[in-house]
């Protein structure tokens, strides 16, 4: 008989109120030969040599820990195992300026000023260079919308000195206030080694920017429109090495136009419970892929 191989599934120590449904992957990837084990990723005690491949699956505390995630990811790349994503896109997507690398390569981003450091006194010059009395501002490294800010024309001087002690020493971008997400809502997609697999349509609570469900935010299925599929797609194409999995986010914008919101490479929700056949999905693709990097 051929023994299992051994996947962990990093996750976090204590998850709260976070809603989680990566175990209905158990039973394909066990159908594949795949014996999975949930592991806190701030376990000091794993052996990552014990494993066959580690998959980045809800350690959705890591922002508080940036440095001993990288830390953990690079003493599994060390490792026997397979690291999924590889660490490259890890690498890559920590910070949100991935997304301006993106932009410069073709794909149509919600239009963002990049900052390094926050000046308050520059502040009214922001919504001038978006031409938008409404802004959002974000963390460079975030994550669940921490930090995450509406910001109208004028702002109160109160708020002013909290986005300066928050933003302080910290990168930050700002954007437009994108209308649609609250009218329409923000598209998610899923894809698993470049192929489609489902999508939902997530929408804020009247009066919320915020579309996670944590937030209180409708989660609902749906079939993704044939031309956002198509952008999604090109902007995957962008994309080097392909992931295994990722979520693509997107809001429409001016002209109907499609803006990429995020990538997310590192551990994003799969939503699995909404599409009967993704779990299957993201196994096969899961399992195709090492054993491609066993065959290299």
């Amino acid at each position: 008989m051929t023994q299992a191989k051994r996947c962990a599934y990093l996750t976090m120590a204590n998850p709260g109120e976070f809603v989680m449904d990566y175990d209905l992957s158990y039973a394909p990837m066990r159908a594949r030969g795949w014996q999975v084990e949930a592991v806190a990723w701030q376990d000091p005690d794993i052996d990552w040599n014990d494993f066959d491949a580690v998959y980045i699956c809800t350690p959705w505390d890591y922002p508080d820990h940036i440095e001993q995630f990288m830390k953990v990811l690079q003493c599994v790349e060390r490792s026997n195992a397979h690291l999924v994503n590889p660490l490259s896109l890890i690498e890559w997507t920590l910070a949100k300026t991935y997304l301006r690398d993106l932009e410069q390569r073709g794909a149509a981003i919600v239009p963002s000023l990049w900052f390094d450091d926050i000046d308050v006194d520059a502040i009214p010059a922001w919504f001038t260079a978006i031409g938008s009395d409404t802004l959002v501002i974000k963390p460079v490294v975030g994550v669940n919308a921490t930090d995450a800010y509406v910001l109208r024309n004028p702002i109160a001087d109160t708020f002013v000195t909290h986005l300066a002690t928050t933003f302080a020493g910290r990168p930050f971008f700002v954007q437009p206030f994108v209308h649609n997400i609250q009218a329409e809502g923000e598209y998610s997609l899923f894809f698993f080694s470049g192929h489609y697999s489902h999508a939902i349509l997530k929408t804020p609570t009247s009066g919320d920017f915020r579309v996670q469900e944590e937030h209180g935010a409708e989660i609902r299925i749906i079939e993704a429109p044939a031309a956002l599929i198509d952008t999604a797609q090109r902007v995957l194409s962008l994309v080097d090495p392909e992931p295994v999995y990722v979520r693509a986010d997107f809001v429409r914008g001016t002209d109907a136009q499609f803006w990429l919101m995020e990538l997310e490479l590192i551990e994003p929700s799969m939503y699995l419970r909404t599409d009967d056949g993704a779990a299957e999905r993201f196994a096969a693709a899961f399992d195709a892929h090492i054993r491609g990097l066993e065959k290299t």
